[in-house]
């Protein structure tokens, strides 16, 4: 089970960071804001399979802690998590040689969803034989 859970983290990761890497590309074209010293294609592929991974850990805890009521508390905590962590990109302070600083949020406020919509667009894959 903690195979497939950690495979699960990993491919949701790649996605993510894929849908990052898109959508910087498309706000950059958008916006013509480049925040690339702020938030490189390494950090956003370091932050997507580290974030990705702790929901994994946090996925394998709960189903062997709760077994029953694992996947009802795990889905609200992930949730509730993605909601709250919305305060860290808005409260970063930018170095004061980046252009346009106000649109930083409107940047990387969606890709802070990224990891957990990433794991429950995958989740139907991983768990149709899932044994609690």
């Amino acid at each position: 089970m903690f195979k497939r859970i950690f495979y699960h983290g990993l491919i949701a990761s790649l996605l993510s960071a894929i849908a990052a890497f898109i959508y910087k590309r498309i706000y950059f074209f958008a916006t013509e804001a480049d925040f690339s010293k702020v938030l490189s294609t390494q950090r956003i592929i370091g932050l997507s399979l580290f974030i990705c991974l702790l929901i994994s850990l946090l996925n394998y805890g709960l189903f062997r802690w709760l077994k029953n009521k694992g996947e009802i508390i795990f889905n609200f905590l992930l949730s509730m998590l993605s909601f709250a962590s919305v305060i860290i990109p808005i409260s970063i302070t930018l170095p004061l040689n980046v252009l346009y600083p106000e649109l930083f949020p409107g940047l990387a406020v969606p890709m802070v969803f990224f990891p957990a919509i990433a794991w429950f667009t995958l989740n139907p894959l991983f768990t149709h034989n899932r044994k609690n």
